[in-house]
């Protein structure tokens, strides 16, 4: 029946039982032992993305350049782990992303706090554990930011989007 069939990526295929297969995984098998909704990350493809990204950013931005995850997209323990043997940085977008970054060793300064609705906590917390950056949303974030890090004798980093 699926002979003739062609997948739209190359890592999807379909098996000897006619069961969909994904990065050679039976979809089928792995729904009966995990259960379902199931979500399937193909890790080989996603380091081939990352190295794609960090070879694009290198060649024309130099050596320094640094792509960032937007984690929001799957913030889970191995996605960071991968992001950063990959030399890559990320954005977060919450304290429990930033939490579970730094529960895998992920360097923080190659992260960037990117939310509009950071609390005082939220930034304390941050500062605390060494983030790269705050991409700052608005006034008061950046005074609650000086003064946070003001207290904690901390010079912190920050960008600011800005429209012409």
């Amino acid at each position: 029946m699926f002979k003739d069939f062609k997948m739209i990526c190359s890592n999807l295929s379909v098996n000897e039982k006619g069961h969909l297969t994904f990065g050679g995984v039976d979809t089928v098998e792995m729904a009966r032992k995990h259960g379902t909704p199931l979500y399937l990350f193909d890790e080989d493809r996603i380091r081939e993305r990352c190295r794609t990204y960090v070879k694009a950013m290198r060649s024309a931005f130099g050596e320094n350049a640094l792509p960032v995850y937007a984690s929001k997209a799957a913030s889970f323990k191995q996605m960071y782990r991968i992001v950063k043997e990959e030399g890559m940085g990320t954005d977060l977008v919450s304290s429990g992303e930033l939490y579970t970054a730094a529960s895998v060793g992920f360097p923080l300064d190659k992260a960037y706090f990117h939310s509009n609705n950071k609390t005082d906590a939220d930034i304390a917390y941050a500062i605390d554990e060494g983030v790269g950056y705050f991409v700052v949303d608005n006034v008061e974030e950046l005074d609650a930011i000086d003064r946070i890090a003001g207290e904690k004798n901390t010079k912190q980093k920050i960008l600011l989007p800005l429209t012409p």
